[in-house]
């Protein structure tokens, strides 16, 4: 049965790409599982190959581009799902897209990153040997709900894990910390431990004890609510940590080295030599649309996701830091962005009031524009995507960079108006 499901699949990926009808990264997954609905299961009954499953709002392509680039250093043999295709019909995609019709190929670690609200589903169809909680701020509140809902999917699906599954939590989120509670897991756990002054900011969304829900206490405060948190009722703190930085970040933002802390905990505990983790690091590529760098029209543009409140406010800390003159805001509202789009009215504009050259597009660019009003920001709005981009660049010094951010379909778009195509 399954020598037939990858055989339609392999045949509908094909077509899809031929007929340019998609990119292929789901629908042969979906048929697989209405087919057999334990596909992805029975695929990895008495495999050796190792599973990683990667969890959270924000990092999850960066962590998992981070693990799998010091792998293939490691000269491991590896394959992962398509950033986007992260629901378990796109799992099944990449498995009957990696795989041979006659016999399963022989990979050492397959990499797995997942929407959040899928975890439950996908830990019952997986057995992982490391599922990695990366971070659980407010995202697309029409499909996922609040915070505590989506928390309380991932312990629930946390107590049915094998007990050989290796959790690897952000200490610095209260939630995702807690998630070890009562777990008979072996728990590792990675953070900063940085001084600053900052304060919680206005969209922080776990600043309560996961325990008692009493309001918990900072030292310090790394962006939104993660930081060295502690319950001045119950005692419950931040737990100790393996890793708290590295000599080098191949990316920009203090968001990025959380990404970078668990992808290079993880290579720690499989025992990878520190010369291999640095030479990846060294040569680290980002993955499309995560501070990639490209040209248009003879000038450098840089693109950064920018999807929710608190990636969106890291996205404006990073390019302060890097000094943007230029910024084109891009905002939509399909499916994979989230058809709510009042989370704009939760992020932090004050940057952008010594910036003179802003453009902001996409579908919502009148909800933008209203946002950027009533903080009396000066602004050009385009309906119009392309014309958006031209005017954006054609306003850009040619020893400046144009710095976009657009959420995650106006990113597929920017990136096909830039190179032609959506996904390298």
């Amino acid at each position: 049965m399954n020598y037939i499901i990858l055989l339609l699949g392999k045949i509908f990926s094909f077509l899809s790409k031929k007929l340019n009808l998609g990119h292929g990264s789901t629908w042969p997954g979906h048929i697989a599982l209405k087919l057999n609905r334990n596909f992805v299961k029975d695929y990895f009954l008495n495999s050796k190959t190792k599973i990683i499953v990667i969890c959270g709002t924000n990092g999850k392509t960066t962590t998992s581009k981070l693990i799998e680039t010091i792998l293939k250093e490691n000269n491991k043999k590896v394959f992962l799902n398509s950033s986007g295709a992260n629901l378990l019909n796109g799992i099944a995609s990449s498995v009957i897209l990696s795989s041979g019709l006659f016999k399963k190929t022989n990979y050492d670690f397959a990499i797995f990153e997942v929407d959040e609200n899928s975890v439950p589903e996908v830990n019952k169809a997986l057995t992982p040997d490391y599922l990695i909680a990366l971070n659980l701020f407010r995202d697309q509140l029409d499909r996922y709900g609040e915070v505590d809902a989506i928390i309380q999917r991932w312990k629930e699906s946390i107590k049915n894990l094998s007990k050989d599954t290796i959790l690897i939590l952000n200490a610095d989120d209260p939630q995702v910390a807690y998630l070890s509670n009562n777990a008979k897991n072996k728990s590792l756990y990675f953070g900063l431990n940085e001084k600053n002054n900052n304060k919680i900011s206005h969209g922080a969304d776990s600043i309560y004890c996961p325990k008692c829900l009493n309001t918990l206490t900072y030292e310090s405060v790394y962006f939104s609510h993660l930081g060295n948190w502690k319950c001045q009722n119950c005692g419950l703190e931040k737990p100790k940590t393996s890793i708290t930085s590295l000599p080098y970040y191949p990316l920009a933002g203090e968001y990025n080295k959380y990404n970078f802390l668990a992808g290079v905990l993880f290579a720690k505990q499989e025992n990878i030599k520190d010369e291999i983790i640095q030479k990846a690091l060294n040569s680290f590529k980002p993955a499309f649309g995560r501070q990639e760098d490209l040209e248009f029209n003879g000038k450098k543009i840089k693109i950064f996701l920018s999807k929710n409140p608190t990636s969106f406010n890291e996205s404006l800390a990073t390019i302060k830091s890097l000094k943007a003159k230029n910024i084109l805001i891009v905002l939509n509202d399909r499916i994979p962005d989230g058809l709510d789009v009042s989370w704009i009215w939760d992020t932090n504009l004050d940057y952008l009031k010594q910036i003179k050259n802003i453009h902001i597009s996409g579908e919502r660019t009148y909800d933008l524009a209203i946002r950027l009003r009533y903080e009396n920001l000066r602004f050009k709005a385009h309906e119009d995507l392309n014309t958006a981009l031209n005017y954006a660049i054609d306003n850009t010094k040619d020893n400046e960079v144009l710095f976009i951010l657009p959420t995650y379909s106006a990113m597929l778009e920017v990136r096909k108006l830039i190179i032609g195509k959506k996904i390298s």
